[in-house]
């Protein structure tokens, strides 16, 4: 009884090997490697676009949506098509801005690519395919809905939007400080999950191969920041990616690796063969010790490739080191071997040591000035003439000041000399006119 145990424990463990095993596929996914660009300029496989602002590309990162300005719209598409119809699609975004803001972003799986753009599923008209939408719909926290186009439907002038959506669930995706992950399995139906937990699924949908994956993300007045720093489509056939990304393919040539199980090298694979054929233990016995040691020869073999890649590193780094000899304080090299460099090399090292011997006498008569000098006479020196200011300006500034003050005040003598010759104006004015009213006729009654 323990070796039929022993062979369904390892028949369960190649199984679940086999079965779990999924290939990236590089012509339509981004972030899975160390940097989403290798120039900082465009994103291999991708194209991106933008209204009212630009699509930032970030080191680990793609700014679809700024958090200013408002009514913006970003977009990115791939510019190859799905080869599978088994894939499983890895998104990683995040979505952060003020309390009130709004926007939303798409997930976008469709033939036409060019007819939607930068559009939302709310601007869009007619498209063949599925939209994923993230967004605040019915004034939630947040919502996750599926819509599926044949082409016939028109979202833009449709009445009732939310009627389409064939799943959804809650999910507030805002200001969570950290990227929310959502995948989409196209295997065995059509599941989505957010955060590794069931969002919806159906098994009455099957989306076909050779359709485009597209992001989308558009915002109103107050907007919403949608930053995606990764998406990464797997597929359980990894002979289709392997052979567009094998150099003989981009060359022309049929390539020299057509199985991922087979290695330069290697032993002849083990063909393929039906489960209904392989039914005696000693049969499955035998099945499954041949594949485990086809796999432990091109483990062996992947091992022998890194050996090899390791020396030729170190040979290159090896020759790059002669050919370099040491700038400072290193014995020269021997006659032959300056004759083995070239020429141009030898007049370049000779310019960049004799550029940095000067600068080193540079610093070196720099720090002899600082060290050699002595700056105490100078700072006496301030310290007198700072010292001859304010006693200046203790002794002489109450004086000034006095005098200032003595100078535009009012003189008394001429104050009191105008208020006599007024009283004495007005004594001679009530003279006057007495005089004249005692001159004039009496009347009498």
């Amino acid at each position: 009884m323990a070796k039929p145990r022993i062979l369904y424990s390892l028949l369960w463990l190649l199984h679940a090997t086999t079965t779990s095993a999924l290939f990236a596929l590089d012509s339509v996914s981004f972030g899975h490697q160390a940097q989403l660009s290798p120039n900082g300029r465009a994103l291999p496989g991708w194209s991106l676009s933008g209204d009212n602002h630009q699509v930032q590309l970030l080191s680990d990162r793609i700014i679809l949506t700024p958090p200013y300005p408002g009514n913006a719209r970003g977009a990115a598409w791939t510019d190859e098509t799905v080869p599978s119809e088994d894939w499983t699609a890895d998104f990683l975004f995040r979505a952060s801005g003020q309390d009130m803001g709004t926007g939303n972003l798409n997930i976008w799986y469709t033939k036409d690519k060019n007819h939607i753009g930068t559009n939302s599923v709310y601007t869009v008209d007619n498209f063949d395919g599925l939209v994923l939408v993230i967004d605040q719909y019915g004034g939630t926290g947040g919502k996750i809905r599926g819509f599926l186009n044949d082409g016939t439907q028109n979202f833009k002038a449709h009445s009732s939007l939310e009627s389409l959506a064939f799943g959804h669930c809650d999910y507030s995706y805002r200001n969570l400080g950290r990227p929310s992950n959502i995948r989409i399995s196209n295997r065995n139906g059509l599941s989505v999950f957010v955060d590794d937990k069931e969002c919806f699924r159906t098994d009455r949908v099957t989306l076909p191969s050779g359709y485009h994956f597209g992001l989308t993300a558009a915002t109103a007045d107050n907007p919403d920041s949608f930053e995606v720093s990764k998406f990464t489509v797997s597929s359980s056939s990894p002979s289709q990616p392997q052979h567009l990304n094998h150099p003989a393919a981009r060359s022309g040539l049929p390539p020299t690796l057509e199985k991922l199980d087979r290695f330069p090298g290697s032993p002849e694979a083990v063909p393929d063969r039906p489960a209904d054929e392989i039914k005696s233990q000693e049969d499955q016995f035998a099945d499954l010790h041949n594949r485990l040691q086809g796999m432990t020869h091109q483990v062996a073999n992947i091992f022998g490739e890194f050996d090899i890649l390791q020396r030729k590193i170190e040979e290159k780094h090896e020759a790059l080191m002669n050919a370099l000899p040491s700038i400072a304080g290193g014995s020269e090299a021997s006659g032959s071997e300056q004759q083995v460099q070239p020429r141009e090399n030898t007049a370049a090292i000779d310019e960049i040591r004799r550029k940095m011997e000067g600068m080193e006498r540079v610093l070196q008569q720099i720090q002899r000035d600082i060290e050699g000098k002595d700056y105490k006479e100078h700072i006496n020196g301030l310290q007198m003439a700072v010292d001859g200011l304010k006693g200046g300006l203790t002794e002489h500034l109450p004086d000034t000041v006095a005098m200032l003050i003595r100078a535009s005040a009012p003189r008394m003598g001429m104050f009191v000399f105008v208020v006599l010759a007024f009283q004495v104006m007005l004594v001679g004015a009530y003279v006057v006119y007495k005089r004249r009213r005692d001159r004039m006729p009496k009347k009498y009654l």
